[in-house]
């Protein structure tokens, strides 16, 4: 039972109705307009019966004639008004589906946004947000009326002839059971297709990123056969769906047709027998005629539904996204102990840290613990998966400590609010991606407050002033993968990192796509900035640890040894090992990482 399809869609209908809630009075509106449409249509037939009868009794048709006229431009207006109105719903239904989901995006965790195709989360915020729309306004309201109509239809077939409307009732049973035995299958169908949709969007924005390697490794063709295979799938499921929507529309209107053709052959028989009137005919006709179109609607609607429940199945999942801290932006500042010079503790402290990036896996830290000095100027390095890039995940608290304890200004990060503690912090990272938008805006991204003439002073410390003057929108250069570089986009990422001054300074492979020209202004940088507050880097240059006052060598998670350059090459094998192997020398030549 626990696996049953209505179960299992049970908390999808839930999440329907949490976007269509903010806005249940505009949806109720919608629909008592709708329903006095369909009112209308409903009251036509009976009055045009009514105009049939006195013209056979002679009588003046001017009354009925004027009520019906009237109907007839009063449902116009209630028609226009309705569609007005629900267009309205749909567009505010899918701004606020997009916007709970971007928010969401950007308040979950680094891991839950790092384990999904980034072109498939912007798949769930495009094209899923429309079905989305088309099942909480459109195909809602107008299952309403189709149902409404439908009802209303057979209370009045029934009262101009309940044998007749028998006969009318039992080819709309069959027709309905068909459609419902053919439903399920069909939204199966959609919901693969989305899902296929979702992954052709993150295969093709990967592929799209990492185009020159594509590229350069002749693998157009190849990649492009990966990607349509999702492509392909989505297609087979689209197909099967619309096939099977094609057999429940065949199924409903030619049902629909031979139950008008049957009602027709038996209510002449009943006016030949004496038992029906020719207007009452005429009128049962115009509703089983009028009945088609709402139970096609009911049908179509029915479908559309179960695509907004599979595309609600897909949001739920972004909704369900572990998030870093609710509420972050009202937390209470935590007040911090004072800083004296005589007894300043350190800015940052790892205390007995254990790390994991997923439950049961190997730990990448096992017992860490370090002290940053608030001053100076601290290097970490080892190989490649000794734990270097997981110290600096701690501190930004993208990743949370199995065991131990991370300090800032001796207070446990764990009672400090996630904005306390990255306001303190600088970031370069080892990908240095630029933010869509100008130079100025990247510049001023982590400090919008900065004035021009810091931003100006952060381009000339890491040698782009003159580039930048010399663009002809300067500051206001929109930024673009064909205009950058890879060496300018890391120096304006360490702009954007140094143009407030931070107190703590983090560098993961800083200097790895510049020249050593602009690597020995770099150096300057982080000496000046060393002398003020705390500058921590993950090395992959000799010259980026040579002068740095203490350097931390990681192996299999921990910290085997730590010292100065000249310490450490007298003390620890590890250390010798790496600058050996790689022959590394004061000329700064790749230390690993």
């Amino acid at each position: 039972m626990s696996d049953s399809p209505a179960k299992r869609s049970w908390p999808n209908a839930r999440l329907l109705w949490t976007f269509i809630r903010p806005n249940r009075w505009s949806l109720f509106v919608g629909m008592v307009l709708g329903l006095l449409f369909a009112a209308a249509g409903l009251a036509t037939p009976m009055l045009i019966k009514v105009i049939l009868d006195a013209l056979a009794r002679g009588e003046s048709i001017v009354t009925p004639a004027v009520v019906l006229g009237t109907v007839l431009a009063t449902a116009g207006i209630i028609g226009f008004v309705y569609h007005n109105l629900m267009g309205v719903l749909a567009a505010r239904v899918v701004f606020e589906a997009r916007e709970s989901m971007v928010q969401r995006y950007f308040r979950a965790t680094v891991a839950s946004i790092a384990t999904r195709p980034s072109g498939e989360l912007v798949t769930r915020v495009t094209s899923d947000t429309v079905l989305l729309r088309e099942a909480t306004s459109t195909a809602l309201a107008q299952l309403v009326l189709a149902a409404v109509s439908i009802v209303g239809t057979l209370v009045l077939m029934a009262t101009l002839d309940p044998v007749l409307f028998l006969v009318a009732l039992g080819g709309l049973v069959v027709v309905g059971v068909a459609a419902a035995v053919l439903m399920p299958a069909m939204g199966r169908s959609q919901r693969l297709s989305q899902e296929y949709v979702g992954r052709l969007g993150g295969g093709l924005e990967g592929a799209l990123h990492a185009i020159r390697t594509v590229k350069s490794s002749r693998a157009e063709s190849r990649e492009a056969a990966r990607i349509m295979v999702d492509a392909r799938e989505s297609r087979r499921h689209s197909v099967r769906a619309a096939r099977r929507g094609a057999v429940v529309w065949a199924v409903v209107a030619g049902g629909m047709q031979l139950a008008i053709a049957g009602s027709l052959a038996f209510g002449a028989w009943r006016v030949g027998a004496g038992a029906l009137e020719v207007s009452g005919l005429i009128a049962f006709l115009l509703y089983a005629f009028q009945l088609a179109p709402p139970v096609a609607q009911l049908a179509a609607d029915l479908a559309t539904i179960q695509a907004g429940v599979a595309a609600a199945a897909r949001i739920r999942e972004v909704h369900d996204m572990e998030v870093e801290e609710p509420g972050d932006r009202d937390a209470v500042v935590v007040e911090l102990p004072a800083r004296t010079a005589e007894s300043a503790p350190p800015v940052l402290e790892f205390v007995d840290v254990t790390a994991r990036y997923a439950p049961g896996s190997e730990p990448a830290l096992k017992g860490v613990s370090a002290a940053i000095p608030a001053r100076g100027h601290t290097a970490i390095v080892g190989p490649s998966g000794a734990g270097k890039t997981t110290m600096f995940s701690l501190l930004l608290r993208f990743l949370h400590p199995d065991d131990g304890e991370i300090l800032l200004d001796g207070t446990p990060y764990s009672q400090l609010p996630f904005d306390q503690v990255r306001a303190r912090l600088a970031y370069v990272e080892q990908e240095t991606p630029v933010v869509p938008g100008t130079i100025r805006s990247n510049v001023q991204f982590t400090y919008p407050e900065a004035s021009e003439d810091e931003i100006w002073t952060a381009l000339r410390a890491v040698h782009l002033e003159d580039t930048v003057r010399a663009m002809e929108h300067g500051l206001d250069t929109d930024l673009t993968s064909t205009n950058v570089s890879g060496g300018q986009r890391q120096r304006i990422a360490l702009a954007r990192a140094i143009v407030r001054q931070p107190e703590v300074l983090l560098l993961d492979e800083a200097t790895a796509q510049i020249d050593g020209r602009t690597e020995a202004a770099i150096q300057d940088v982080i000496s000046e900035l060393a002398q003020t507050g705390a500058v921590v880097t993950i090395a992959h240059r000799l010259s980026t640890v040579i002068d740095a006052d203490t350097i931390l060598v990681m192996e299999d998670g921990h910290i085997r040894a730590r010292g100065t350059h000249a310490e450490l090459m007298e003390s620890d094998e590890l250390y010798r090992d790496l600058v050996t192997a790689l022959r590394i020398s004061t000329a700064g030549v790749a230390l690993a990482g």
